[in-house]
């Protein structure tokens, strides 16, 4: 979303809050499609005044972390933002979880964009506040605002060694004039006391000592509004897009505990199958083990990964039947004239998001009202969905925005907050609907796959000269995959002669947004490939990533554009930096020690980089391989420009290592195969996540400070993993590792 800007009438609205309290509020103006972002938007609404920070006249501070939280710490991040501005103690800070209500803005979370968004936001509320507070005190002393300072929730006069606590400020401040926002002053970062430090998670005690805060938890003791809470699960059909031929509801509905069974008709937001209601979770769960379905499964029952390749290999066969997305120079002659062409087929997989807690939602309907309680990336997406399927309007849905046990991308999708109101309405009762592990493997929104056909080519003197991709990647009606690959995808502008196609196969198994979308896979191949690149030069790899990048051939369309969520260098080039990410492979060549000594035999470093959703990484993985093709990453070293600030070292530390771990389990194990129309993988035991014991001894984050506003961090650590360590096992092998998961080659953890 872009900037929006504000004045002093829109910005802030003052009211007394009772125990003589002060609630600070935003007004934004209205942004158009706020309110449509996600699946089944709808149109604007005007937005109105919201609370941020409440001080009560004891000083305790309360501040409301208004984005979903997913375990991305964005909860903890954004309050700070504020409290530091506002010059308060963290330890007189409580955090409280907004709700979806358009009084706070958006409320998403995806594509690492909730620090860029919100980090000047949220400093003029701090800031605001605090500036109210000294003008309620100057009143009070009759004194001039520039004779007091504050501190640790206290205005100061220093002429008459005069303090008050901003409780005791609170009830004058809310009489106080807002002020103009262009002439809030924020803090020089030096002054800054929280922001920067390692803040420990709000939830971290909650979550150690089960406290229940999460979707699941969910139950009569949250809401009166559900009283007499029954439990739901929901067959569906095991091919996307299926429906009920028969089923034997009627013998359901007998067993214990079975207050309803029924058949859902696919329409839209819904699929087809067969919904079981019950006094609990598990007697419904258990009659389900009884349910007799027979399933119309419609055209999805061809999909089929295995002829996907198949296909893929018979469009590479054939001249591209669609124009480049982009041609520079020659390329086919380029290649011809090379002195050395390297050449590559190289693939990487459908992947589940395997969130830790499955999809749930919790709905109550009554007096055509609708209460949700669930977890959501799009929680404003899920409103009008579970309006559309309920048949009330968007502003007769409250939406309570509950902690996630992760999301990855999965939950941007609401079709189980769709569900679970079709349920409720159904019943005429408070519903919480549970997927099992097998339904949230089975009906995911899958990270598609991707074939790619790449050709190379350098010259006599290992000057980099040509490059050609050929990408086939799926999607419904032929439209363009997240998996293609742009116009602006490095390396190109950075070689003379550079082609790329994409085609596309029409499936309809569903794909969407997974960490770092399309990134997560196109960083391995292109880096992966372009290591190929360097050994053919005859190169040190990670010199020659730097050397390519000082050799810009074809400018941005728009150098000074803002820093774009695209990935490689932005769409049209804009936003890429190459300046910044020379920045960081000095860095982590510095940092890894980068050819300063030689490893044992089997052991060796891999390097990679990768610019997406405007963070510049580059990484580097030492890796030891056995005999019998065992893997141990033995150090992995990370190093990062995402701007001048860190808001929270210790949460950025633990994004940067939870993307590095991900991209290992991707890298080994994770695979989702599609055969008739059905995911083959259903639990754990088939899709494999790295265990403790199997991952690296050390993961190091370093991050390079540049005078740039500070970008996200929850996806763009993930990308360049996959090939630093695929490039590190060929350095140690000699074998190149150009499809994922390794462990089809016969390779596996240590």
């Amino acid at each position: 979303m872009s900037p929006v800007a504000l004045d002093r009438r829109s910005f802030l609205r003052v009211t007394a809050i009772a125990g003589g309290g002060l609630l600070i509020a935003a007004y934004v103006d209205p942004i158009a499609d706020l309110l449509g972002q996600g699946r089944g938007g709808g149109p604007a609404v005007p937005l109105v005044p919201s609370a941020f920070i409440k001080i009560a006249a004891d000083g305790r501070v309360t501040i409301i972390g208004k984005n979903p939280e997913i375990g991305q710490g964005i909860k903890t991040t954004l309050p700070m933002i504020i409290a530091d501005e506002l010059d308060v103690d963290w330890k007189t800070v409580t955090v409280e979880q907004g709700d979806l209500d358009a009084k706070y803005g958006a409320q998403s979370a995806g594509g690492s964009t909730a620090v860029p968004t919100n980090w000047n936001g949220m400093r003029q509320i701090g800031a605001a506040a605090r500036q109210m507070l000294v003008a309620a005190a100057a009143a009070t002393w009759n004194v001039s605002e520039s004779e007091l300072t504050t501190a640790s929730g206290k205005v100061m006069h220093a002429a008459s060694k005069r303090t008050m606590g901003y409780g005791e400020l609170a009830a004058k401040a809310a009489t106080m004039t807002p002020p103009d926002m262009a002439s809030v002053k924020l803090k020089d970062p030096k002054d800054y006391k929280i922001i920067g430090q390692r803040i420990p998670g709000v939830d971290n005690a909650a979550i150690v000592t089960g406290k229940p805060i999460f979707g699941i938890d969910v139950s009569e003791a949250t809401s009166p509004h559900l009283a007499g809470l029954l439990y739901a699960v929901f067959q569906r059909c095991p091919v996307f897009g299926g429906r009920v031929a028969t089923a034997n509801v009627d013998d359901i509905k007998k067993l214990p505990g079975v207050k309803q069974a029924f058949i859902v008709e696919p329409a839209q937001n819904l699929s087809g199958g067969v919904a079981i209601v019950a006094d609990s979770w598990w007697q419904a769960q258990t009659a389900r083990q009884q349910l007799k379905v027979t399933w119309n499964e419609g055209a999805a029952a061809n999909d089929s990964t295995t002829a996907y390749a198949a296909k893929a290999k018979e469009i590479w066969a054939q001249p591209p039947a669609v124009q480049a997305t982009r041609a520079d120079g020659d390329v086919d002659a380029a290649l011809k004239g090379a002195a050395k062409v390297v050449e590559g087929e190289y693939f990487y997989p459908f992947l589940s998001h395997a969130a830790l807690e499955p999809m749930n939602a919790t709905v109550a309907i009554k007096d055509g009202k609708v209460e949700i309680w669930a977890g959501a990336q799009q929680p404003s997406g899920g409103r009008t969905q579970a309006a559309e399927v309920a048949g009330v309007t968007p502003a007769d849905v409250t939406l309570h925005m509950v902690r996630m046990g992760g999301s990855f991308g999965r939950r941007l999708q609401n079709d189980f907050i769709a569900e679970a109101v079709n349920i409720a309405k159904v019943v005429g009762a408070p519903v919480q609907l549970r997927w099992t592990r097998e339904d949230d493997m089975g009906h995911d929104y899958y990270r598609a796959a991707a074939h790619h056909s790449l050709k190379a080519g350098v010259d006599a003197s290992g000057k980099f000269i040509a490059w050609r991709d050929h990408v086939v990647t799926f999607g419904p009606d032929g439209q363009r995959g997240a998996s293609a690959i742009g116009a602006a995808e490095f390396p190109a502008r950075f070689v003379p002669n550079y082609a790329v196609y994409n085609s596309v196969i029409q499936m309809s198994t569903p794909t969407g947004a997974m960490r770092a979308p399309g990134s997560n896979g196109n960083g391995f191949i292109m880096q992966s490939f372009f290591d190929e690149v360097a050994h053919a030069a005859g190169k040190d790899p990670l010199q020659f990533r730097i050397d390519t990048l000082a050799s810009l051939i074809v400018p941005p369309v728009d150098p000074n554009a803002a820093p774009a969520g695209g990935r490689g260098g932005g769409p049209g080039g804009g936003g890429f930096d190459p300046k910044r990410m020379t920045g960081v492979l000095e860095l982590v060549r510095d940092k890894s020690g980068w050819g300063k000594t030689k490893p044992p035999a089997g052991t060796a470093m891999g390097v990679a980089f990768y610019f997406s959703h405007s963070g510049y990484f580059a990484e580097v993985a030492e890796v030891s391989v056995d005999a019998q093709k065992r893997v141990k990453v033995n150090r992995v070293w990370v190093a990062a420009d995402i701007g001048r600030q860190i808001v929270n070292p210790l949460n950025a530390e633990a994004q940067v290592q939870s993307a590095v771990v991900e991209g290992l389990s991707q890298i080994m194990a994770l695979e989702i195969t599609i055969e008739k129309g059905r995911a083959v993988q259903s639990n754990f035991d088939q899709y494999q996540a790295m265990k403790m014991r199997e991952s690296p001894t050390s993961i190091e984050a370093h991050f390079l400070t540049t005078d740039n506003n500070p970008t996200g961090l929850g996806e763009p650590a993930l990308p360049p993993i996959l090939p630093a360590v695929a490039n590190a096992i060929f350095a140690a092998t000699g074998t190149r590792v150009r499809s994922v998961p390794i462990s089809k080659l016969g390779f596996k953890w240590a």
